[in-house]
Formats: C-alpha cells, sequence, structure tokens
C-alpha cells in the first residue's frame, strides 16, 4: 500500500470523539433526573391497611383436594 492510502485507511478506522460525547454525558443526564424527581414529587399516600376477615395466602378448597386425591400416586 501507499502511504496517502495508509492514511486514508487510519482516518476513516479512528473513532470520532464528538460521537462519544453522548455517552459520557449520559449518566449525568441521568442523575440530574433522579435526583430533581424526588423535589418535585408529590407525598406518598398512607399504604392502606388489608381487610383481616379476607383470606389470603393458601387454603384448601374442594377443588385443591380433589386435585390431590387425582394427583396422588401411593
Amino acid at each position: 500500500m501507499k502511504q496517502h492510502e495508509l492514511d486514508a485507511h487510519d482516518a476513516e478506522t479512528k473513532p470520532d470523539p464528538a460521537r462519544r460525547g453522548f455517552l459520557k454525558a449520559a449518566p449525568l443526564g441521568a442523575l440530574l433526573v433522579a435526583a430533581a424527581a424526588p423535589a418535585g414529587a408529590a407525598p406518598a399516600a398512607a399504604p392502606v391497611q388489608p381487610d383481616p376477615n379476607i383470606k389470603r395466602g393458601y387454603h384448601e378448597t374442594d377443588h385443591i383436594r380433589r386435585y390431590y386425591q387425582t394427583a396422588a400416586y401411593w
């Protein structure tokens, strides 16, 4: 290869520093947004207490008992 061809090839393969400026500044913008969010946010409402009379979580029903009977292998 000739010298001017090598110089042209090097110019094409070198990264452009201006293109990376956005990637360097993006985390700073995210930090600014995160820092500004609590300042303008409305106060959180008090959590609603669940009704203690409503069954929650696992509880055995007729449907589940029937499944246990059909799935038993012993």
